[in-house]
């Protein structure tokens, strides 16, 4: 059987890129796991020419290919990743503004790291569509860019196949989860664990924002003792009142810190980790579809289909379809 070909990405390099978003990117697709499962990828660094690319710290970056290289990209399949700057306002060469314009207009996926969400303003293609960058950056996105819509809060957004991302974390996010969604979650959660980072965080970056606020330690350690019940317990009714009763709060208030320390509401948080477990489950066994919903925690086929359909825009069958790994094995109930 012919091997499918590996999805190509290209880390777009010019004057003022910064040295971690390139780390990062290469890390998540530029190191052979092949041997745990993870497909082979096609990293290639792209530039205007052949130059070496400076970076602060007495860095350089070798191109291996120049933007000729973005036309043999596939729209379905391919990306380009824009890291973010030293310099938030650095323009880039219009050559490489061209390029992304082209390519975007051919359908590619192209993402931004932080403040790489500039470089796309500057390219005209965030005009009239939602982007996010780092929340120290926003007001300055704004006033530079103003027909974009910035939105404060995010870790990462897409609006028409254009990908952005907050903060240095997030970008690390971000490319954890373009993973996801063309390999499925069990690649993206083995690239997260030999890069020693979790497969994916929920929330905002709103919990990031410098608004600290006094909150006991008995509270922190309780909410995370709260968070690992769920997590043991995910195929059991939850309710926030019951979760808060195991913290020995009121709702509210439980409502209120866990908002706080996560970014997300308990409500949200556990229908992530249930869509999480219900991947997992998809990706790594048989079992059938009720079963798959029962052990999620969504207490019926339907109620999981609806929340696929809605968060990932595929049911369960097709999902299994896609990212099964094989042979599958079946997992005994306990």
């Amino acid at each position: 059987m012919s091997r499918p070909p590996s999805q190509r990405i290209a880390l777009l390099a010019f004057p003022g890129i910064r040295a971690f978003d390139v780390s990062v990117i290469t890390e998540v697709w530029g190191t052979d796991r092949t041997d745990r499962g993870v497909p082979a990828f096609d990293l290639r660094r792209i530039a205007v020419d052949p130059t070496p690319v400076p970076m602060r710290g007495g860095l350089t970056l070798t191109p291996d290919r120049t933007l000729t290289w973005l036309t043999r990209l596939a729209p379905a399949t391919d990306l380009i990743v824009v890291p973010g700057l030293d310099d938030h306002v650095t323009p880039a060469p219009e050559p490489v503004l061209a390029a992304l314009r082209r390519a975007h207009a051919r359908g590619v996926t192209i993402a931004a790291l932080c403040g790489g969400a500039f470089t796309l303003a500057q390219a005209g293609l965030l005009d009239g569509r939602r982007a996010i960058t780092h929340w120290n950056l926003v007001d300055l996105l704004r006033a530079r860019h103003p027909l974009v819509t910035v939105e404060p809060d995010a870790l990462f957004i897409e609006d028409d196949n254009i990908w952005t991302a907050a903060g240095t974390a997030a970008g690390i996010d971000l490319c954890l989860h373009l993973v996801r969604r063309t390999h499925g979650a069990e690649t993206a959660a083995t690239i997260a664990r030999s890069m020693v980072t979790a497969p994916f965080r929920t929330g905002t970056q709103a919990q990031f924002i410098e608004h600290p606020t006094p909150r006991a330690d008995r509270d922190a350690d309780a909410l995370a003792s709260v968070r690992a019940y769920a997590l043991q317990h995910l195929h059991e009714p939850l309710a926030v009142a019951d979760l808060a009763a195991r913290a020995e709060m009121s709702p509210r208030s439980f409502a209120r810190h866990f908002t706080a320390a996560t970014g997300t509401t308990p409500l949200r948080w556990l229908l992530d980790q249930r869509m999480a477990a219900a991947q997992k489950l998809l990706e790594r066994t048989d079992l059938p579809m009720p079963d798959v919903a029962s052990r999620a925690g969504f207490g019926s086929e339907v109620t999981m289909r609806q929340h696929f359909a809605s968060r990932l825009a595929t049911s369960p069958r097709a999902y299994r379809a896609s990212f099964a790994q094989r042979p599958v094995t079946r997992t005994r109930p306990t």
